[in-house]
């Protein structure tokens, strides 16, 4: 009975240390975001322009993470009008994210594919010359987003495309190019 308890005792504890840790990462990209229609004007005045992002996240389970990242959505200046008045503007955001990420499992060990969820704190800044229009606007709605990386070792490359409301436009739609490195 004793060998059988320390042979237990054995086993446990090399499964134990054996044991995966979490995978840690930080990451940075460059992304394409798309915020339309700001000011409510109806007339083009859109932030599309590349940008650019950071995030950090840690996986403990091999299906699940979680992952914070801050994104520069871009600014814009511009002129619109209606009817015969014509007015300059200016626009600028970022947000600030943090998601639920699940992993789906495949038998290839250097893909992921991945679906996130979460919440985005956003900002949104604004004016046009004439002063008819201006905002500074900032708020906290629900996000959502997937994509797929490829892992070589350490260095991780990712495709994904984000999307959460913002307040006064037709919401935020990002696709993103990033690198990433991983700790384990």
């Amino acid at each position: 009975m004793r060998n059988l308890l320390i042979a237990a005792t054995l086993a446990l504890g090399a499964t134990a240390a054996h044991a995966q840790l979490p995978d840690a990462y930080v990451g940075a990209g460059v992304s394409q975001a798309r915020l339309n229609n700001i000011f409510g004007s109806g007339r083009d005045f859109d932030l599309n322009n590349t940008a650019w992002k950071a995030f950090v996240g840690v996986k403990p389970l091999p299906f699940l993470g979680v992952e914070a990242n801050y994104m520069d959505l871009g600014s814009q200046s511009g002129r619109f009008g209606f009817g015969g008045f014509s007015d300059r503007g200016h626009a600028d955001a970022h947000a600030f994210s943090a998601f639920a990420v699940g992993f789906v499992p495949l038998p290839l060990p250097f893909v992921d594919i991945f679906g996130k969820a979460g919440l985005a704190r956003w900002n949104l800044s604004g004016h046009t010359d004439s002063s008819l229009f201006a905002i500074d606007d900032h708020g906290t709605d629900f996000a959502w987003g997937g994509g797929a990386q490829g892992r070589f070792g350490a260095l991780g490359l990712r495709l994904e495309y984000e999307q959460f409301n913002v307040r006064n436009t037709d919401g935020v739609k990002a696709v993103s190019l990033d690198v990433s490195w991983h700790f384990l």
